[in-house]
């Protein structure tokens, strides 16, 4: 998922961890941020990579367009202590080579990470990242100063907008200028009920950076040859949410289409801050099911974060449509409308 807020790195390299254990091998290392793109980007704003020499590096900037460029000024500010800005502009014929379909602009900051500081610095990212609590890094571009914020207490208003949206960008003020780095838990989807149309979901959501977990309390239903290696809870949404807890950056979808299995998941993710929550069912049996959770307690404004129909309107069908369209409506809920963002 492009183009939105990127999440704490944890990928095969997972770069926090390869940082902290140079720092912590007492290795001074230069890190590379991508402040700004325009044009084809293959790597978004908040993009990382970190190096320690011509030949350790880890992660990216600009997916191969011009990482030896800053892999050599990465050196030079390893030696002088000094960061730098640097901008490229990306040709068509590289960006093709690269695998992208035109060529644009980047703007990457480099800066030193050494030390006691910066390995505590990196501490605080990792147990962020371990609670699934959002922070946001402000950089001063000058001086390569970094605060950590947990919060939006003492930041502010155009830091504060970053962090609520979870993006990343650069902040121009009277003081000069900031680059608020917007890290966020990764994006979590829920699933309950291990329906066709579930398999079908699970096998899409990886695929666009959502981590998915099946639910659901029907011992024949929760094969783990029918989800391959598919995070599966053999258990009530009632006890297994809770459990797991839910958070913004979470998806809730339910597909049992059995009432009280339903009922008990919305329930849950009503009580939550989960920033998506999702339905199967006709207009008549989301009518059936609104008056339910309206006897349960639940107000006119709760029950209509409820998303039913369920998915993007593109006409689906088949189990693997239905499946899509909901994964790409998770997408926009997380995303938000591009063209919309763009007005």
């Amino acid at each position: 998922m492009q183009d939105g807020p990127p999440e704490m790195p944890h990928d095969g390299l997972d770069l926090l961890k390869s940082t902290r254990d140079w720092l912590a091998s007492g290795r001074n290392l230069a890190l590379a941020t991508v402040i700004d793109t325009w044009g084809s980007a293959p790597v978004p704003v908040g993009g990382q990579m970190i190096i320690a020499d011509e030949e350790a590096f880890h992660g990216s900037v600009s997916g191969g367009c011009v990482e030896t460029d800053v892999i050599v000024a990465a050196c030079e500010v390893l030696n002088s202590g000094i960061p730098r800005r640097l901008r490229f502009g990306v040709g068509n014929e590289t960006a093709w080579a690269a695998g992208l379909p035109c060529g644009g602009n980047i703007e990457v900051y480099v800066q030193p990470l050494g030390g006691e500081a910066a390995l505590h610095f990196v501490d605080e990212l990792i147990g962020a990242r371990s609670t699934r609590r959002s922070v946001l890094v402000e950089t001063d571009l000058a001086t390569g100063a970094r605060t950590l914020h947990h919060g939006i207490e003492r930041m502010s208003k155009p830091l504060a907008s970053f962090y609520r949206s979870g993006r990343s960008g650069i902040v121009a003020s009277a003081d000069g200028a900031y680059f608020a780095h917007s890290l966020a838990p990764s994006p979590r989807l829920f699933v309950i009920g291990a329906t066709h149309i579930a398999q079908a979901l699970v096998a899409i959501a990886g695929t666009v950076g959502l981590a998915p977990t099946i639910i659901d309390p029907r011992e024949s239903f929760v094969s783990q040859t029918r989800f391959g290696g598919t995070r599966i809870a053999h258990a009530w949404p009632k006890d297994a949410l809770p459990e797991i807890g839910l958070d913004t950056n979470t998806a809730v979808i339910a597909l049992a289409h059995v009432d009280h299995i339903d009922d008990e998941a919305l329930s849950c993710a009503l009580r939550s801050p989960a920033r998506y929550i999702g339905a199967l069912g006709s207009a008549r049996n989301h009518a059936k099911r609104i008056d339910r959770l309206a006897q349960a307690g639940f107000s006119h404004d709760d029950i209509r974060r409820i998303r039913s129909p369920i998915g993007l309107d593109i006409g689906a069908v088949t189990p693997e449509e239905i499946a899509l369209a909901v994964a790409a409506e998770v997408v926009m809920a997380f995303r938000g409308p591009k063209r919309q963002a763009a007005r």
